[in-house]
């Protein structure tokens, strides 16, 4: 039996576009947060202090202990993203394990934020010793990692692993800052400063 001319053969299947493709637009956009964090910390002129808060004695000892409170929510958040995603053998997820995840991170973020303000309107983009520079380029890379996880959250469709390597990338980056700055204040200048 052979085809009738008229039938024309099947078209190729469209191709769908890959998990990791969808990740371009936010890693764009991502790059460019960090970016223009790290362009603006350079050109603008230093005010040297930006928060100050009753109760500290000085803006550096704000700025580190908000940073130290982060980073133990950053902790939390890798702790019960771990819990939720099966990987802590003999250990149920409870039901409450997403709404603490969720909680931590958004109170780590909003913890960042005046510590940013701070970093980047009194003390702005530097790189007079190794320890500042790997700062300044933490600060930008964690905006910009943490911009694109949020915006790679909502979607579904998105590859299985973007998720967790960028939360482990915001994480990294949030530590990196911690080590570089609060870690350093304390040790240089002791915690009842």
């Amino acid at each position: 039996m052979t085809a009738q001319p008229s039938m024309s053969a099947p078209l190729p299947p469209e191709r769908a576009t890959s998990g990791a493709a969808k990740l371009v637009v936010p890693c764009l956009i991502g790059a460019l947060v960090a970016l223009t964090l790290g362009i603006y910390g350079r050109l603008h002129s230093p005010t040297g202090i930006a928060i100050n808060i009753a109760g500290f004695s000085s803006p550096g000892s704000v700025k580190s202990w908000l940073a130290t409170a982060a980073t133990v929510l950053a902790l939390v958040q890798v702790g019960s993203a771990l819990v939720m995603y099966g990987k802590v053998p003999r250990v149920a997820a409870p039901s409450w394990i997403g709404g603490l995840h969720r909680w931590s991170g958004r109170i780590a973020f909003l913890l960042a934020v005046p510590v940013a303000v701070h970093c980047l309107y009194a003390l702005g983009f530097q790189g007079y010793s190794t320890r500042v520079l790997i700062h300044s380029l933490l600060g930008c890379a964690f905006f910009g990692a943490f911009t694109i996880k949020m915006l790679i959250l909502p979607k579904s469709d998105a590859p299985g692993w973007a998720l967790p390597a960028l939360g482990a990338l915001v994480f990294t980056a949030l530590t990196g800052l911690w080590f570089t700055s609060a870690f350093w204040f304390f040790s240089t200048f002791g915690i009842g400063h």
